[in-house]
């Protein structure tokens, strides 16, 4: 099983990810034939990516070799990637062919849990109620001396 382009030898994947992730390297996998990519171009951050989005300047570029196999690891500049919760990977050509098939993509690096942060509806006082701050366990007590 493989993704083919459509028309051109453009190819667009957008990963959202559940957590926030530290890429540390991308494994990219075709046939050994003109239908490999040649290169890609790794966007983080940015949800619902489409062709128009593509002209932005990316976080890296790589130029890939023909890797039938899957042999082949392309390391990240995890500075540029060490809190990722979207990444977005263009292909923008192959080495000849039409279109372009993709076999198998691999994401190397560390996964941990996304804080996400809810909006909270507080309610503060200006100054504390008496009334809403009753303690029934002390209890006034009177000692006589004599």
């Amino acid at each position: 099983q493989f993704v083919e382009s459509d028309d051109d030898e453009e190819l667009l994947f957008n990963i959202p990810f559940t957590g926030s992730v530290k890429l540390k390297g991308v494994i990219v996998m075709g046939e050994d034939d003109g239908t490999h990519p040649a290169e890609m171009r790794l966007f983080r951050n940015i949800p619902h990516m489409s062709f128009d989005d593509t002209a932005k300047e990316p976080e890296q570029t790589f130029s890939l070799s023909r890797d039938p196999l899957g042999e082949l690891e392309y390391p990240t500049k995890i500075a540029r990637f060490s809190s990722v919760y979207h990444l977005s990977m263009h292909f923008p050509k192959n080495f000849g062919a039409e279109t372009t098939k993709i076999f198998y993509i691999g994401l190397k690096g560390e996964w941990t849990e996304a804080h996400r942060h809810e909006v909270t509806i507080c309610n503060y006082e200006a100054s504390a109620n008496p009334a809403d701050h009753k303690l029934e366990q002390i209890t006034p007590q009177t000692h006589f001396i004599s």
